[in-house]
């Protein structure tokens, strides 16, 4: 940067140089030097003497007479006050248009995520994808937020015959251009721009392809390239994760000396860094039609890494909670980042992520078998009822049901399960795990469920299914090895399920146990041991035995703590404000 802001320098100090003052100084004197005896205007005061002698010539006299009232008119410089003041009001409607763009007027930010519900979602991505723009958008008016996604084949087909076809143009790549068509669709106050591209996205599934480091660099490169099309500039381009952090790369390699550009801010969300985008070497130059002179910015241990080229190259970091933003800069957490991210952590900061309250409500929620408020619980008995039936466990109130819903991965914890299983279920318990993840724990749960018919459920995830279940659970269960934010967490509390979590992450920002000083609103345990889990476990299930109409009021105490997105809509206001002013 300082080598261009140095050529930037030269090329102001030679447009400077060859300044028209120069030309200035030396002709303008020659020419009023000269030009002054030529023209006869010195002549005319000379008649003007002659006034008084010729007295009754009065054909000389009416040639002067006729000079004097032009004189006259000349003169009274009454109307000119008048127009300035008629120019005042014309000039107050350009000195409105830059103060728009300097911050009085609503900050542009096109919002940038592989997923974003209801359209297309995996997870906790698309939760934040499908509610957090439309909470920022609904709460102010001065963040004017569109969000940017790939065109699947899993988006609804009655949606898709919403769409608006705004045009269409090629993505350069290194060694060939692919087709991008945009379309726009709106809903409420959110825009959405949806790219297509059948070659990558007419797929079964979101992820999981040998190509898809070149396709979302389509799609990251397909955000700035499309501006045009759109018509939508924006002040801010906020990426989220390594599937959109190209879009800032792009920004600040290849499109660096493009001046409509120039000012353009960017933010780079980390919601996992366990995930980074990982391609060969030769990709850079191959694919994505760098040289080699971005090979600091690219490269990690011999090969181009996404996240890292995102975190070096956005004006701001953020995280989806406090306590990760800090645990990512230790090698435990920071998946071999731990020295970009150290080196970067003056513009590093964590902001914990919220859910949609209107969609994640037991009074309303049309999935449930029966609808409850904090108030009136009967119905969260009735769920209880239904999902016992529905998978034909003994229906009892008093038994203890404990859900894990989650991918099942190393990640998530799932390794503390397998190690205990025998003795949770040893217990007078009914248990339920549902997720997709490694075939070697989808074996050993249906293999669980086979030795403790009718204690012990394994399912895979069902979108419908996990509102069921949060509203049928007492405990949520969340031993996670690492958890940038949770949001498991914070629906089952919604849904006055209490959680048992290992305090990582946004686990330990949003659960504090009820044994903490002035109190809590769920079990943790800090250790990463299948003993501790099961020590938590044990009390969660105690609690619940032996507490009776005590339980009640710690299912309030859940269902009260507010997880929505208002707080985090202002942090996210007032970061947007700050990355803006950034230099």
């Amino acid at each position: 940067m300082k080598i261009e802001r140095g050529r930037t320098v030269t090329i102001l100090a030679g447009r400077y140089r060859p300044a028209p003052i120069k030309q200035e100084q030396i002709p303008l004197p020659q020419k009023p030097v000269t030009e002054k005896p030529a023209p006869a205007k010195p002549k005319q005061p000379k008649p003007i003497k002659q006034k008084p002698t010729p007295a009754p010539a009065k054909q000389v006299a009416a040639k002067p007479i006729q000079v004097m009232p032009v004189q006259q008119k000349t003169t009274p410089v009454k109307k000119p006050p008048v127009k300035p003041v008629q120019v005042k009001p014309v000039q107050i409607k350009p000195v409105q248009e830059p103060t728009t763009s300097t911050g009085s007027g609503p900050i542009k930010v096109l919002f940038c995520i592989a997923e974003a519900q209801p359209y297309a979602a995996t997870g906790g991505l698309g939760e934040v994808g499908g509610s957090l723009p439309k909470a920022i958008r609904a709460d102010s008016k001065c963040i004017d937020i569109r969000i940017a996604l790939p065109l699947y084949q899993v988006v609804a087909s009655d949606v898709r015959k919403k769409f608006k076809f705004l045009g269409s143009t090629e993505i350069d790549f290194a060694k060939r251009k692919e087709y991008c068509g945009v379309f726009e669709y709106k809903e409420g106050p959110i825009t959405y721009y949806f790219f297509d591209n059948e070659k990558y996205f007419k797929r079964d599934k979101l992820y999981g392809y040998g190509d898809d480091c070149e396709r979302f660099a389509f799609y990251a490169k397909a955000c700035i390239d499309t501006f045009k099309i759109t018509g939508f500039k924006p002040d801010i381009v906020h990426a989220n994760d390594w599937h959109a952090g190209l879009a800032i790369v792009y920004l600040k390699t290849l499109y660096k000396d493009v001046k409509e550009f120039a000012k353009i801010k960017t933010l780079f969300t980390i919601h996992n860094i366990n995930y980074q985008g990982k391609a060969p070497y030769n990709f850079m130059t191959e694919i994505l039609g760098l040289d080699y002179r971005q090979k600091s910015v690219l490269e990690y241990d011999n090969q181009i890494n996404f996240v890292k080229a995102s975190i070096v190259c956005a004006d701001w970091v953020n995280t989806v909670s406090p306590t990760y933003a800090e645990e990512l800069k230790t090698s435990e957490f920071a998946m071999g980042l731990d020295n970009c991210i150290y080196e970067n952590a003056h513009k590093l900061n964590g902001i914990l992520n919220g859910i949609d309250y209107k969609f994640y409500n037991p009074k309303t929620d049309k999935e449930l078998f029966a609808n409850y408020d904090r108030k009136s619980l009967e119905g969260k008995a009735a769920n209880k009822r239904g999902i016992q039936k529905l998978f034909q466990m003994q229906v009892d109130a008093l038994i203890p049901m404990v859900v894990y819903n989650g991918r099942l991965t190393g990640q998530k914890g799932v390794d503390l399960i397998r190690d205990v299983i025998d003795s949770i279920l040893a217990e007078r318990i009914q248990m339920i795990v549902m997720g997709n993840g490694e075939s070697r724990y989808e074996n050993l749960f249906h293999y669980i469920e086979n030795k403790y018919q009718g204690k012990f459920k394994s399912l895979r995830y069902s979108n419908n299914l996990a509102k069921k279940l949060y509203a049928a659970a007492d405990l949520v269960l969340m031993p996670s090895l690492f958890e940038p934010c949770g949001l498991s967490q914070m629906i089952a509390s919604r849904y006055g399920t209490v959680p048992i979590v290992r305090e990582t992450g946004g686990l330990k920002d949003s659960i504090r146990d009820f044994g903490c000083e002035g109190g809590g609103n769920g079990y943790t345990f800090k250790n990463y041991t299948a003993e501790d889990m099961l020590y938590s476990i044990r009390r969660g299930v105690q609690d619940f035995v032996d507490d009776g109409p005590e339980w009640d009021a710690r299912i309030r105490t859940c269902m009260d703590r507010d997880f929505s997105w208002k707080g985090t809509v202002n942090e996210y206001i007032a970061l947007y404000k700050k990355v803006k002013k950034l230099k």
